[in-house]
């Protein structure tokens, strides 16, 4: 099925969005790009609020957080939010406090595991690194420290695999040890020592006074050298940081019929773009906001692969403090806010697994979401879902006004299942969710798979949802 003119644009974006977006830092820093171009106003939540109805908002939080929100021009204190939530984090390697690690001639980089990656697709890649670091601005008590993103494009790490000839059984079953197979190779000894005096880039050999830079000793002075240079800082003013792997291989439209997305961090960075577009484009103009009493918004949160449970997480008030603030701001009942919370509806969006035609035997019978065929509508009776019988219909009921496929699935009774931001933020809240995500091949993996027509079923239904839901749900009467 190639994809038509139409789905190939929408594609053609979230490919732009997914090759800015190598971090979670980097994915809220486009994500601001785009909201400030389609003319949100950005707000701080450290700083005093001035919102009006019709305008259009963003803050960040830890930079690898961010919430927009629209509010329509009969907006009212107490009346409903319609969120959509996705999260920015993806499984990767991240740099440890101390990274120098030195074997057998070979300088390494200490990294520990983030979230439940596919570890055995990181051997073999060309990797290199990004972030976000704090540098050193000025000297004494006139210093200032500044937060600043990097990313080095050209690799510079490998995580190489044994050969099999020293290791017969490998194919009969490959165990990683996180601790000893993952440490990438940055450069060998004998090299590094050569290019000694540069890369610790200290004036004659004695470090500066006072520096809060990392330690010599804790880092390579080759890789602090390469960071500073991208950074356009010197080795010493890098305070601290916060980095990670990643793969310098670009995404793609692949396939035969150009009918896949090849990328990493699909997981959740295709949701993210999803949600974002649709959130821009149903706030393109004055009149979007005309008709609309509620606060359309977007949350894209980090650290939903560890559990969510950061300051920055779903797990922490940001959601709360949001929608708190934007209630009493209009408002200083306190029971609005309450109100406001049973009037809302949150749409948790991260990618689904699409059957594998190798291992059909991993999906229920009845509950096999394909590529092509539209969003998934996730349920668990344990919970591991936010998914009932109300906010399914809802969202089913936007695909059939827009004719837009939509699928369901259920975990296996004897497999685990794992879950979403959604049964964290429906518990938390109080407030009505529903679990959807785009189908998806290759989970956690460095390299994963989904539809390009997908990608556009995913936008539009998420834009025809902050469109109409207003006028849905005034229809749908269940606490009576």
């Amino acid at each position: 099925m190639a994809a038509n003119k139409e789905e190939a644009a929408v594609a053609a974006d979230l490919i732009d969005f997914l090759n800015a977006s190598p971090t979670a830092f980097h994915a809220v820093d486009e994500a601001k790009r785009q909201l400030k171009a389609a003319g949100y106003e950005q707000i701080f939540e450290r700083g005093d609020w001035n919102l009006k109805p019709g305008n259009k908002y963003f803050f960040t939080r830890n930079y690898s957080t961010i919430v927009a929100f629209a509010i329509g021009k009969k907006y009212v204190a107490g009346n409903g939010f319609h969120i959509v939530g996705a999260h920015t984090d993806s499984p990767c390697l991240k740099l440890k406090p101390v990274s120098k690690v030195s074997k057998g001639g070979y300088l390494e980089v200490g990294v520990q595991t983030y979230g439940g990656g596919l570890w055995h697709t990181w051997f073999d890649r060309d990797l290199t690194i990004a972030g976000r670091m704090i540098i050193k601005q000025g000297k004494g008590d006139s210093a200032t420290y500044s937060h600043r993103l990097v990313r080095i494009h050209e690799p510079i790490m490998r995580i190489p695999t044994l050969a099999i000839h020293l290791d017969r059984g490998v194919n009969d079953g490959f165990k990683v040890n996180t601790q000893t197979h993952l440490a990438p190779v940055l450069a060998t000894s004998v090299k590094a020592e050569l290019n000694k005096a540069l890369a610790e880039n200290v004036p004659d050999g004695k470090p500066n006074e006072g520096s809060n830079a990392p330690s010599n000793q804790k880092h390579h002075p080759l890789l602090l050298q390469l960071l500073a240079a991208h950074a356009d800082c010197k080795p010493d003013d890098i305070c601290d940081f916060e980095l990670q792997a990643c793969d310098t291989q670009p995404s793609v439209i692949a396939g035969a019929m150009k009918e896949f997305v090849f990328s990493g961090r699909l997981d959740n960075l295709c949701m993210s773009f999803c949600s974002l577009k649709a959130l821009i484009d149903a706030t393109v103009s004055e009149k979007s906001l005309e008709d609309e009493s509620g606060v359309r918004m977007v949350a894209l949160f980090d650290h939903e692969e560890v559990g969510s449970s950061s300051a920055q997480g779903a797990g922490s008030p940001v959601m709360f403090d949001a929608l708190s603030r934007i209630t009493t701001f209009f408002s200083s009942n306190p029971q609005l806010l309450e109100k406001a919370i049973q009037k809302s509806f949150l749409v948790s969006a991260d990618m689904a697994h699409a059957l594998h035609p190798n291992y059909m035997d991993k999906h229920e019978e009845n509950h096999q979401p394909k590529l092509h065929s539209g969003l998934v509508i996730k349920h668990n009776a344990n919970q591991r879902y936010a998914t009932n019988a109300v906010t399914a219909f809802i969202f089913k009921e936007i695909a059939a006004t827009h004719n837009l496929p939509v699928q369901d699935f259920v975990v296996r009774n004897d497999m685990p299942c794992g879950s979403t931001i959604g049964p964290i933020l429906a518990s938390g809240m109080g407030i009505r969710t529903v679990d959807i995500g785009a189908p998806q091949l290759s989970m956690h993996s460095i390299r994963e798979m989904c539809a390009v027509d997908d990608v556009k079923h995913s936008y539009e239904h998420l834009k025809a949802f902050f469109e109409e839901f207003t006028r849905l749900d005034a229809k749908i009467a269940v606490d009576i």
